[in-house]
């Protein structure tokens, strides 16, 4: 399963309560029968617009269900000290995986890991960007010690990307098709169909 730490369209607070949130789900399900990866980080000027994390294993569902929906934090703003709002809300919402996508379908480039990781950045080969060649959506994962646990994240991380995609050509098309129901333009027709029988005729 994946989950979505989101702001949303929430100020800057809500970003810095994203940060706190995914730093305080990962330290508390260290403990707990599960695999957790964070596959991506969308950051803010001050925190995390948005981070998606793969969970599974024994506890993941109860996990999932105790995170699911809003969080809100209550806290006066550091970044406005004179503003007089004080909750702030984020949401944690889950998807189900989205089907695997072949090998075929993507190209898998290797390279080394860069940043904080211990020995093993900067040594080996193990971080992988992949990119779908289809839509040339690519993405680059690095927070496993293997190369094959993050050729593994990364068809995981472009098949949720895949899906979005999907998703907004969809919204598109259905915007489109709302904005040509209300938009037929009269006279100079395509084509012509006359009487009860629906026949076509000549122009």
């Amino acid at each position: 399963m994946l989950l979505q730490f989101s702001s949303a369209q929430g100020p800057e607070e809500c970003c810095v309560a994203v940060e706190k949130a995914l730093h305080y789900f990962l330290k508390s399900v260290e403990k707990q029968q599960v695999k957790i990866a964070v596959l991506e980080k969308e950051p803010s000027r001050y925190g995390l617009k948005s981070a998606l994390v793969s969970i599974e294993g024994t506890d993941a569902q109860s996990i999932v269900q105790q995170w699911t929906g809003s969080v809100q934090w209550q806290c006066a703003s550091t970044l406005r000290p004179k503003h007089k709002r004080k909750n702030w809300f984020i949401g944690v919402a889950c998807f189900e995986q989205p089907d695997e996508i072949n090998d075929n379908e993507i190209v898998f480039e290797t390279m080394r890991s860069n940043g904080p990781g211990g020995q093993h950045v900067n040594k080996t080969e193990s971080a992988v960007r992949a990119t779908h060649i289809a839509t040339g959506i690519s993405v680059k994962v690095q927070s496993e010690r293997s190369q094959h646990a993050n050729k593994k994240l990364a068809k995981q991380l472009i098949a949720w990307h895949l899906d979005n995609y999907m998703m907004k050509q969809q919204a598109s098309l259905n915007s489109q098709r709302h904005i040509a129901h209300h938009r037929v333009i009269r006279g100079n027709a395509a084509l012509r169909f006359s009487g009860n029988d629906f026949v076509p005729t000549t122009k």
